[in-house]
């Protein structure tokens, strides 16, 4: 049979473009508007170029970094992202977003490991950060340490009973794991909440097809388009 995915590539990322007073110098803060204005416009290049004189004008402004590091992280320029969010967080280490964005750069390199470091860290900063447990659940997915992976998306669902992903994601754990009635249970209701979830389609057919139940299997997979 075919190999039942592995994990939802789908991490979370926050694109919380931030402005509060954290500095003094008028001009600094200015340029900042003038960054989250080029946001707002989609011209992440003007955005960056102001961010990035708000930093040199104050280079305490722990929001000049962490605004440009989400620029980077959307332009997926994600060595330059990581600096800055790591800058933000030696000059303001109680902002969550940017060990949250952290992590997420981390993930889109691979980085597994410094990632889960990233979103434990949000989530003791913030224990209802349902991204941050959604996210680190999916890189234990990745590292095939799926018992983690499961308290991580039970967490979520307790704290988002309608996130279909999680669902999804605690089923590709179970899958892993050969709990098939319980994968079954969860890719049921993924499909519940979004009825064209092809992924839980898919999972759901092929655990079937592990239960050597082929006709609930192929009903599945004739419901993907």
């Amino acid at each position: 049979m075919k190999k039942i995915l592995i994990l939802s590539i789908f991490f979370v990322l926050i694109y919380a473009f931030v402005i509060w007073v954290q500095t003094t110098d008028e001009k600094a803060e200015a340029a900042l508007r003038k960054g989250i204005n080029a946001v707002k416009n989609n011209d992440l290049s003007t955005a960056i170029i102001n961010f990035t004189k708000a930093s040199e004008i104050d280079p305490k402004y722990a929001i000049a970094y962490y605004n440009r590091g989400i620029a980077y992280n959307s332009l997926k320029k994600y060595p330059e992202a990581l600096a800055d969010y790591t800058k933000a967080i030696e000059l303001d280490p109680k902002n969550v977003n940017a060990y949250y964005n952290r992590g997420v750069a981390y993930n889109a390199l691979k980085k597994y490991e410094e990632a889960l470091a990233d979103y434990t860290k949000a989530i003791e900063l913030d224990p209802k950060y349902v991204r941050a447990y959604y996210n680190r659940g999916v890189a234990y997915n990745a590292l095939k340490k799926y018992e983690e992976a499961l308290a991580d998306f039970t967490k979520v669902i307790e704290l988002e009973p309608k996130y279909a992903k999680a669902y999804y994601n605690r089923g590709v754990a179970y899958s892993n794991l050969k709990k098939y009635p319980e994968a079954l249970a969860d890719y049921t209701k993924a499909i519940e909440l979004d009825p064209k979830y092809a992924d839980a389609y898919y999972n759901r057919g092929e655990v079937y097809k592990a239960l050597g139940k082929t006709k609930e299997a192929y009903a599945d997979f004739a419901k993907i388009k």
